[in-house]
């Protein structure tokens, strides 16, 4: 891979909040309202209903310490990277690929950003919908005196119900949009703040409530004292599957790969360093994951309830625990409030570089945008909702219904190659090249990108993509091909 910088530097014109380059081009209003906002859009299910399963299963705190060291050689350069694509061309992706790179090389990569973050919300507006599902059912006492069985009907019978499916799914996108109407910092910015603040608080409470249960010790030690034992249970072939656990967590809880960050670095200006920037919203991201396992361990321990992975953690697994704990009513729906923030802070950004795409691509107001991209994303979303009931027939063996097939094509695909691009864009000198991907990085104050990382960029960092992303299809190769 060709490592050299491009030989004519293409930096934008310095940029503030205040007063914003690029014409008339909306920048945020405050330094928080990015953090928040981008750790928003990276904080998402996976966050509750992954990583404290895999954190407990693998040595606790043992597994906690090897997936920070992932985040920091893994995750943390592709988010500095996208931050300084944007802020370089104050240009979401439909533009910023041309603006750095004039030849044009790079143009047909804009497209990536647009299909990636369309059919993440393809599936992921279904799913947000089950969170304000759930906080409407907790609240209104659906799962009161149910046992066990009981709960996992109410979760299935939604699931098989599609206009009940396709409802939630719409409440989903009418709020997504109605915010994202009032534009970015009076609509985006200041409503992401106000749940974020909010998901934080909720969190804390549960937190609070969670590890002061009787008999909730045990959970926090399961979860939280270092136990290499259990990392190296199944000797040196248990200590990779712990690795690539955490290098699998730490690389796609940020959502890297589809310029769902890149749209929020074309909006700040030069006042800090990039770097710096990062290791807030990692911190802040990571921070929700590890309160989310504080809230899960301690009360399934109290309650002997075996904690679960994915959508039966949340949905079947929860909520019993909820109705064994005292006023489980109001501990379960402030539950599903939080993971409703978690989720809507997502499909907000989401929609916003979405919107942003669509009105520079085509030259279009913001209204004509969200018009045009609330359509598209219905039309496209209502498969997903529909994958569970009317469409249920439709699976493809080794991955499953029509929102693991979305998903798949996400995670397992666009994500690790999409982040692979980037390297080679900000790296090579075919792309943008490093010298001045390293200028917008170190611009304003705070931590500086390390200079001497330049080889580990060069050939470590898309050495751990490509095994990340050929791991994803070994199990399904196997399945395809009789050998699991």
């Amino acid at each position: 891979m060709a490592t050299e910088p491009a030989s004519t530097p293409t930096v934008a014109p310095n940029a503030t909040a205040s007063a914003p380059t690029g014409g008339d081009r909306e920048h945020f209003a405050s330094r928080l309202g990015f953090i928040l906002i981008s750790a928003g859009c990276a904080i998402g299910l996976g966050n509750v209903w992954r990583f404290p399963y895999i954190a407990g299963e693998y040595g606790g705190a043992a597994f906690i310490l090897l997936y920070l060291v992932f985040l920091v050689i893994l995750g943390l350069p592709v988010m500095v990277m996208e931050f300084a694509v944007g802020r370089a061309s104050q240009r979401s992706a439909a533009l910023a690929f041309d603006k750095l790179q004039p030849s044009r090389r790079w143009h047909w990569f804009s497209w990536w950003a647009y299909i990636g973050c369309m059919l993440l919300m393809m599936f992921y507006t279904t799913v947000c919908g089950w969170m304000l599902a759930y906080t409407a059912k907790m609240a209104t006492g659906t799962f009161d005196g149910l046992d066990p069985e009981g709960v996992g009907g109410v979760f299935g019978a939604m699931l098989a119900n599609p206009s009940e499916m396709v409802g939630w799914m719409l409440a989903v996108i009418v709020i997504g949009f109605f915010v994202c109407s009032f534009g970015l910092q009076k609509g985006v910015e200041r409503i992401t703040k106000i749940m974020m603040i909010c998901l934080l608080g909720v969190m804390g409470l549960l937190v609070i409530r969670s590890v002061t249960l009787p008999g909730a010790a045990e959970g926090l030690a399961f979860y939280l004292v270092p136990d290499f034992g259990r990392m190296f249970a199944g000797g040196i072939g248990g200590f990779g599957e712990a690795v690539y656990a955490a290098m699998g967590q730490a690389f796609f809880t940020l959502s890297l790969g589809i310029s769902a960050m890149e749209v929020f670095g074309s909006r700040i200006g030069k006042q800090n360093s990039l770097t710096g920037e990062a290791l807030r919203i990692c911190g802040l991201d990571t921070l929700v994951a590890i309160l989310a396992g504080l809230i899960i361990f301690p009360a399934c321990f109290a309650f002997a309830v075996a904690p679960d992975q994915g959508p039966s953690l949340v949905f079947v697994t929860l909520p019993n625990v909820f109705n064994q704990m005292p006023l489980g009513q109001l501990w379960g729906t402030l539950f599903f409030v939080f993971m409703s923030f978690a989720a809507l802070s997502t499909i907000i950004a989401v929609f916003e570089n979405l919107i942003t795409f669509t009105m520079e691509k085509w030259d279009l107001s913001r209204r004509d945008a969200i018009k045009r991209t609330a359509i598209l994303v219905t039309v496209l979303s209502l498969p997903c909702a529909l994958g569970f009931n009317v469409l249920a027939g439709v699976t493809v063996p080794g991955i499953g219904d029509i929102q693991s097939i979305e998903d798949f094509i996400v995670s397992n695909n666009l994500l690790p190659l999409g982040s692979l691009l980037y390297v080679v864009f900000c790296v090579s000198r075919k792309g943008w090249g490093w010298k001045n991907f390293l200028a917008e990085a170190d611009a304003g104050t705070g931590a500086k990108f390390p200079r001497w990382a330049r080889g580990w960029l060069a050939f470590g960092l898309p050495t751990l993509i490509i095994i990340i992303f050929i791991m994803g299809y070994v199990p399904k190769i196997m399945l395809w091909c009789g050998l699991a």
